[in-house]
């Protein structure tokens, strides 16, 4: 039984790590982007990023993989791996949340002196007005 929880527990963990890390690649490449103002650097920046997440989240788990040692029934099984996978969310919320302020800091050390904010780095558009529309 501690080998087929073990092998599950891995197996949701790899399945969860992946997921987070690609779409913190997808969706931070336009970010990085704007920030590094290189898609280059951006995208190299964001593979380090990626790799950053998946050998911190790996070794987490690999250090708490012993926790299952000591099951010995189903519904001990069921409880320590709704613990295992819950803590393994909360440390990969941890990291992202920790590379969403280093890039904040990153973005306000870019501002020019005076604290003004420099140009707008992910414009929005709007809609355009249809012809037929008044414009004010």
């Amino acid at each position: 039984m501690v080998i087929v929880l073990s092998v599950f527990y891995l197996a949701t963990c790899a399945v969860l790590t992946v997921g987070v890390g690609s779409a913190l690649a997808r969706s931070g490449r336009v970010v990085m982007a704007a920030l590094f103002g290189d898609d280059t650097v951006a995208a190299a920046v964001s593979r380090l990023v990626v790799l950053t997440l998946y050998l911190l989240n790996f070794g987490y788990v690999a250090l708490t993989l012993g926790a299952v040692a000591h099951v010995r029934t189903p519904a001990q099984a069921v409880g320590v791996v709704s613990v295992k996978v819950g803590e393994d969310l909360l440390v990969l919320g941890g990291l992202h949340l920790t590379s969403l302020i280093v890039l904040a800091r990153i973005r306000r050390r870019q501002r020019p002196s005076g604290g003004e904010l420099g140009p707008n780095p992910w414009p929005v558009q709007r809609p355009r007005a249809s012809a037929g529309s008044r414009s004010s």
